[in-house]
């Protein structure tokens, strides 16, 4: 991997702001969410053009710094959600996509193969905080050429967008390794934890988050947590596609 020279590792998501905060006026201000650029020259063309999806404003400026600073890569838009993520790729045609996994609205892993289907020249680098195996093995699934995590090094963006733009998969090194070593997991479906399974099983018989913190000793928060993890993983989202998943898998029984 080439070394990362001149911008500092981004640990986070505070770390992309101050690095975006500190450039003010270089890059970032002025600029819509959907910000136009039109390839007009023949170096443009050569240019890799990304969409930029994330829903925090300090990130994308962050992002936008470390991507147009280097050659041959230029940023033609930014965007604060998957749904907008899949206008801005038909508008603008990229060839790279660096999208956030966890957004408001439509979920990203539900948005993948709709983009990957209409633009299947755009290749899509997942950028996110989630260090779970089963998360990464859903995008690539999905489509995604690229797993990225946001406490890499810059030159890992980097790495990841040039090689998607040659139709090529990078995985985050360390992602990479506890993947090899943990293979799939051939017993709860869509890689659900027994905590999660439990807390699908009571949302599915009808329990208020309320109840089911009583039931299993922990915090509403905490299952308000194990909830949007249980919909990420299956992706599904009504109360109604959560039962009908639990009858599918047998988690419970019609009629209970």
């Amino acid at each position: 991997m080439r070394p990362n020279i001149g911008t500092p590792p981004l640990s986070d998501a505070g770390d992309y702001g101050r690095v975006a905060v500190a450039t003010a006026g270089i890059v970032a201000l002025g600029m819509s969410d959907e910000d136009a650029h039109t390839p007009n020259t023949a170096a443009d063309a050569e240019l890799t053009r990304v969409v930029i999806a994330d829903d925090h404003a300090v990130v994308r400026a962050g992002l936008r710094m470390v991507l147009d600073a280097e050659d041959g890569i230029e940023v033609v838009a930014e965007v604060g959600d998957a749904e907008a993520a899949a206008r801005a790729v038909l508008g603008h045609r990229p060839h790279v996509l660096v999208l956030d996994l966890n957004m408001p609205g439509e979920p990203s892993l539900d948005v993948i193969p709709k983009i990957v289907a209409q633009s299947p020249d755009t290749a899509i680098v997942v950028l996110t905080m989630q260090q779970d195996p089963n998360f990464a093995r859903a995008a690539l699934r999905s489509g995604a050429r690229g797993y990225v995590l946001k406490d890499s090094a810059n030159a890992q963006l980097v790495e990841a967008v040039k090689l998607a733009r040659e139709g090529r998969t990078y995985l985050n090194p360390e992602l990479g390794a506890r993947m090899a070593a943990e293979p799939p997991p051939s017993g709860p479906p869509d890689g659900l934890t027994e905590r999660e399974l439990e807390v699908l099983r009571m949302i599915a018989l009808g329990h208020t988050n309320t109840e089911i913190a009583a039931q299993l000793y922990l915090s509403v928060r905490t299952v308000e947590s194990h909830r949007a993890h249980i919909q990420q993983k299956i992706r599904r989202s009504t109360r109604a596609e959560l039962v009908r998943y639990a009858l599918d898998h047998n988690l419970i029984e019609q009629g209970d």
